[in-house]
């Protein structure tokens, strides 16, 4: 084991016999299985847990809200100019989202 697993095993038993580790969420209960988490590059899995954790999610999430909310917009437009202009921006947002998850995919990074 590393120095530094060393130091990490010291600090997590220190915070357990101190009983911080209780306010944890699922302290004490055997994690569950994610799908989602094993299907995450292993380089994300952390910055995505701590934004999880803290309420917020990646960008990308708020990408495909977006997008969402576009194509019901889309749907109701009655008028064709705004029509096209919104199907424009789709397909720009379309072409944004697809290259931040070939550049998660290939490179486990922004």
């Amino acid at each position: 084991m590393s120095p530094l697993d060393q130091k990490i095993a010291r600090d997590l038993q220190a915070a357990a016999d101190a009983g911080e580790l209780k306010i944890a969420k699922g302290y004490g209960k055997a994690a569950e299985d994610d799908i989602a988490w094993l299907e995450t590059p292993e380089a994300l899995r952390m910055p995505f847990k701590v934004l999880k954790d803290a309420g917020l999610s990646p960008p990308e999430v708020g990408m495909f809200h977006e997008r969402a909310t576009l194509k019901t917009t889309i749907a109701n437009c009655t008028d064709e100019s705004t029509r096209i202009e919104l199907q424009k921006k789709l397909s720009d947002l379309d072409q944004k989202i697809a290259l931040r998850l070939e550049s998660l995919r290939s490179h486990s990074q922004l």
